[in-house]
């Protein structure tokens, strides 16, 4: 199948204007799609237009990634419903160097006949002069269409109403385009449902002022099944940056899904073939138990983001929780870890020399009642120590059983979990 029709059957088309479907189907042209560097990382709602650049670069189309370093300046008021406090040109630089380093990992900028760009608008607007942008780009938007825009009616709904910087996003946004296609030959610009809007205005103001046809499509709005926004409820999408969201927490991230979502985020989130992902549609409405879709997404995501040595740390990290070995990792991955499991401080002078008996350590955290029934759990085999089972009622924990001088790991049963911080 072509460009279009992939990205048609993986749900990845919200709407598009009439001429993308031949442009993508029977062309090679050249696609961008803007990222606001708002963050020093892209999230996981990004990871759609990301991924939607990478599927057009193995079509054979050329992707440009422009990271906003002058519309940064203003802020996009697209699905805001206020103003956007304004960033530092310290901030927006800082941001604009880590996104390009993140779109870097996803794009091939070696390909022999497409490679890819990542191009920043500062280049441009900050050269651009108010009156030159007014009178050769302005006077081709009238504020009667500008204010049937979405991202503008929302807000003129509010008590705040919009501000006259961020009512001149749109602007903007279209003036990138029209550089874009004058440098670059650009014929379309991807991006969020919630930038229809703003992707037309550049649609338009290139044929008005090119007299040539150029193209315009917008990714759906990521949700669940039930209808709740995309990483809603993890309080916030995760980040592709490591140092954000760990590797562990993205692969548990899509571990988590829901059955009705798996099949249609592996067909967003992946690049498993329509048969492929047929096959594991079939085992997850037939074998729900054993999650192999979950897996799967999981795998596919974490590896696609952070490599195989992410998805490897990732998958061992996970092992953990099911009894897997703790000697192998750090105390720092082990907070990841355990991040929601009940912790207790505890003096590192408590523990040197000859240590303390487990049964009483058990009683001090907090996961026993009592330093008898630490004791009887003991015996019966229902103690973990950093993962191994201790039967031994004498035992002594001492400094050489924290993981890195830092951190004990107790469990009681399967899936108990007391984590022990030594201060």
């Amino acid at each position: 199948m072509n460009a279009f029709e992939d990205l048609k059957w993986r749900g990845a088309i919200y709407d598009a204007t009439p001429g993308s479907e031949s442009l993508l189907g029977n062309e090679k042209t050249t696609v961008y799609c803007g990222f606001d560097p708002t963050a020093k990382s892209l999230h996981i709602g990004n990871l759609v237009p990301v991924m939607g650049l990478m599927r057009l670069q193995r079509h054979g189309h050329t992707p440009i990634a422009l990271v906003g370093g002058g519309t940064g300046m203003i802020g996009d008021p697209s699905g805001k419903s206020a103003e956007r406090p304004l960033l530092t040109t310290s901030e927006i630089e800082g941001n604009v160097y880590a996104v390009r380093e993140q779109l870097g990992r996803f794009l091939d900028f070696e390909a022999e006949t497409n490679p890819a760009r990542v191009v920043n608008n500062a280049n441009w607007l900050m050269d651009t002069s108010a009156i030159e942008f007014m009178r050769d780009v302005g006077k081709y938007f009238t504020v009667n269409r500008m204010l049937t825009r979405e991202s503008v009616k929302n807000r003129l709904q509010r008590e705040d109403g919009i501000s006259y910087t961020e009512f001149s996003y749109m602007l903007l946004q279209a003036y990138d385009f029209q550089v874009l296609h004058d440098r670059y030959g650009c014929k379309m610009q991807i991006g969020g449902s919630d930038q229809w809007g703003n992707l037309l205005g550049g649609v338009d103001l290139i044929r008005r002022t090119r007299s040539v046809e150029a193209q315009a499509l917008v990714y759906p709005l990521i949700t669940t099944a039930t209808g709740e926004k995309f990483g809603k409820s993890v309080g916030g999408a995760p980040a592709l940056d490591p140092e954000v969201t760990s590797p562990f927490k993205l692969y548990q991230f899509f571990l988590n899904t829901a059955d009705a979502d798996v099949v249609p985020y592996l067909k967003l989130f992946s690049f498993l073939t329509e048969e492929e992902i047929a096959e594991i549609s079939v085992m997850t409405e037939e074998r729900p138990k054993e999650r192999a879709g979950q897996r799967r997404l999981a795998r596919e995501v974490t590896e696609l983001v952070h490599g195989v040595t992410g998805l490897q740390a990732a998958e061992a990290a996970s092992e953990v929780l099911f009894g897997g070995e703790v000697s192998g990792l750090t105390a720092s991955e082990l907070h990841d870890i355990f991040s929601d499991v009940p912790s207790s401080d505890m003096a590192k002078s408590a523990l040197e020399g000859t240590g303390m008996p487990l049964p009483k350590l058990l009683a001090e955290v907090g996961v026993a009642k009592s330093a008898g029934e630490a004791r009887r759990l003991t015996e019966q085999g229902g103690i973990y120590l950093n993962n191994h089972r201790e039967n031994d009622v004498s035992r002594a924990v001492t400094l050489e059983d924290a993981i890195e001088g830092k951190v004990i790991v107790l469990r009681r049963g399967a899936r108990d979990f007391h984590l022990v911080e030594l201060v």
